[in-house]
C-alpha cells in the first residue's frame, strides 16, 4: 500500500471516529428453554470510543500526506 493511500484512509477514519464515538449491537441470550416454551431476552452491547483517538488518527494521517513524496 502507498504511504499517501495509507494516509488517506488514516484521515478518513480518524474523520469518521470523530464524528461517530460508537455503536451499539444487539444478541438474543437464551432465558429459559422448558420443551416448546422458550424465552429470550435482547441485550444490548455498546462499543465506544474517545473522540480523541479520531484526532490522533487525523493527525497521523495528515503528518503520513506531508511526509509522503509525490509521483514524479
Amino acid at each position: 500500500m502507498q504511504t499517501r493511500t495509507l494516509g488517506i484512509v488514516l484521515m478518513v477514519l480518524g474523520i469518521v471516529m470523530m464524528i461517530y464515538t460508537g455503536f451499539t449491537y444487539v444478541t438474543k441470550e437464551k432465558v429459559v428453554d422448558l420443551g416448546p416454551l422458550e424465552i429470550n431476552q435482547e441485550k444490548s452491547h455498546p462499543v465506544q470510543w474517545s473522540p480523541i483517538i479520531g484526532g490522533v488518527l487525523l493527525v497521523g494521517g495528515i503528518v503520513i500526506m506531508a511526509t509522503s513524496k509525490g509521483k514524479k
